[in-house]
């Protein structure tokens, strides 16, 4: 993790080298040492439905999920890891196609960090515009919302004249 522009930043992946997500606790926390998940579990952890994550393993989204010997899938902690990252990519407003081509960075090995990092970082400066652009709009909520509660209404208004 590292501080910048006031904002604690942390990059999760899939590999277990690579450091575990340290956002605030998911509001659906995992069983205690569990390592084995269905896809109706995923889902109840993740708030995810079971045809997003589909989907999402459709698209090269999601690392390829173990299966069991009647074919259902079976996701584990490291899937977990993953779809939390993938959430926060979501939240910064980046696009379906820039989340897959970060998942086929990641599967490709080690070698292309600095063109994970480049992703990350254009995402980052997005994010910061973003973060502007709305404190930009909230002081101008709470200019109106300051106007609002000092004026007079329309009745107090016609009893005081």
């Amino acid at each position: 993790m590292t501080p910048r522009d006031g904002v604690t930043t942390s990059v999760p992946g899939p590999d277990p080298g690579e450091p575990a997500c340290a956002a605030e606790p998911s509001p659906y926390p995992r069983p205690e040492g569990q390592d084995r998940y269905t896809i109706s579990e995923v889902a109840a952890h993740t708030g995810l439905t079971a045809h997003t994550l589909r989907w999402y393993e459709r698209i090269g989204l999601m690392p390829h999920i173990d299966r069991s010997h009647t074919g259902q899938r079976r996701y584990r902690n490291r899937d977990l890891d993953w779809l939390d990252l993938v959430g926060k990519l979501r939240l910064t407003g980046m696009p379906v196609a820039g989340m897959v081509r970060f998942a086929e960075l990641v599967r490709d090995g080690d070698h292309n960090f600095p063109e994970r990092q480049r992703l990350l970082e254009a995402t980052r400066r997005d994010v910061l515009t973003r973060i502007a652009e709305l404190r930009d709009t909230l002081a101008v909520l709470d200019h109106k919302i300051d106007f609002y509660s000092t004026a007079a209404s329309p009745s107090e208004r016609n009893l005081t004249q």
